[in-house]
């Protein structure tokens, strides 16, 4: 009797029609995603339970949360520091069943492609601070 080892791949390519440039790409922030405050099927896609991985989107627009330090999606209504777009995840960001804090690279300058952002964003919405990412939206 011989035993033979199986294996399986899985390769994921992230969508990035959100971005109109490779500008800015190579000089990302590495930043922590709080999980709780994104919506599954906006922001992220979990699948059944997760397994054997879930995926923050690439492109989804985030701002940092003040008194927690971390990131969440960027919302123009909320008051506690994510009212202030800081930027875009860049790659998808894996994470595992169960878990709640997932690192991801943040785009803070570079052009965007506003209509292809997922979950959408209001430009009219935008308000400037300093430290309000730098993107031209086209």
């Amino acid at each position: 009797m011989t035993i033979q080892p199986v294996t399986t791949s899985e390769y994921v390519t992230a969508n990035r029609e959100w971005l109109a440039a490779l500008h800015g790409t190579d000089s990302t922030e590495t930043i922590t995603l709080d999980l709780n405050l994104f919506t599954e099927g906006v922001h992220y896609q979990c699948g059944d339970g997760c397994e054997p991985y879930g995926r923050v989107f690439s492109g989804v627009p985030v701002g940092k949360v003040a008194e927690s330090k971390l990131w969440g999606p960027y919302d123009p209504e909320a008051h506690c520091g994510r009212q202030v777009l800081r930027g875009f995840v860049v790659a998808e960001a894996p994470f595992a069943p169960g878990q709640t804090r997932v690192p991801a690279a943040l785009l803070w300058h570079g052009a965007v492609k506003a209509s292809k952002v997922p979950g959408g964003i209001d430009l009219s919405q935008l308000t400037w601070h300093p430290r309000a990412a730098q993107i031209r939206f086209v």
